[in-house]
């Protein structure tokens, strides 16, 4: 049976979480509603993230990688882990498993008529700085996009590979992921999705970088809305 759906897995320096990774998605795909395989996106990680992924994978026939030669940054391994997905459907889900694979179902449920489906982190179990920041970091980037969304920066998504892999790459891409669906006309929605502290491994986002980055990726993503170019075809003969 062919792969339905792929889970794109960005990894940075997580060593301590990816056994733990490795047992919850193997759990998950044993319940997926549809056919599904995982693929890690190896950041360029400085400890044994790699060699470890590089196991996981050689054990378990529906776990895929892909390795950077350096570290370029989560956005980059989300649109490499879009890139290289196979399937029509694609998710995403952060190493840290602040989320739970599960609630990919919560999902799925919606994705036959919207063309990405985002969670909303439910009683975040985050620091209050950085709930703080994150609400204000949604604010900014709500006033430039108007897409709707309460928080983008949650890590579990699920979007037509289609809409996907029409996504241009820019620094920051992770937090308008909702708002590149909207320029290609596409249907976005957000369902609440459960959240959980972290328990190894340390956070790569700061109180700096959740203010001042989305404030700055706003301007860039004014750009694009303003020269994004969408056409649909009329005819097309073979």
């Amino acid at each position: 049976m062919e792969y339905e759906f792929t889970i794109v897995v960005p990894l940075f320096n997580e060593e301590p979480n990816l056994l733990r990774v490795e047992q919850e998605l193997e759990n998950y795909l044993k319940t997926a509603p549809v056919k599904t395989c995982i693929l890690f996106v190896e950041d360029g990680s400085t400890d044994g993230s790699l060699q470890l992924v590089q196991e996981i994978s050689r054990r378990n026939n529906d776990f895929k990688y892909i390795s950077f030669d350096r570290n370029y940054g989560l956005s980059s391994a989300i649109k490499a882990g879009f890139d290289h997905a196979e399937t029509s459907l694609i998710g995403y889900i952060d190493s840290d498993l602040q989320t739970d694979p599960a609630d990919f179902d919560l999902l799925l449920e919606h994705i036959g008529e919207f063309d990405l489906v985002t969670g909303v982190r439910t009683n975040r179990k985050d620091s209050f700085i950085k709930n703080l920041s994150s609400v204000v970091a949604n604010v900014i980037r709500r006033s430039f996009t108007h897409d709707g969304m309460d928080d983008t920066g949650c890590p579990l998504k699920v979007v037509k590979a289609d809409y996907a892999k029409r996504i241009p790459m820019f620094k920051g891409l992770h937090r308008f992921l909702p708002a590149m669906i909207l320029l290609q006309n596409g249907k976005i929605k957000q369902v609440p999705v459960r959240h959980y502290p972290r328990i190894a491994g340390k956070a790569k986002f700061h109180l700096l970088n959740r203010l001042v980055g989305p404030l700055v990726d706003c301007f860039a993503y004014l750009w694009m809305r303003k020269n994004y170019i969408n056409y649909k075809l009329a005819e097309k003969h073979e």
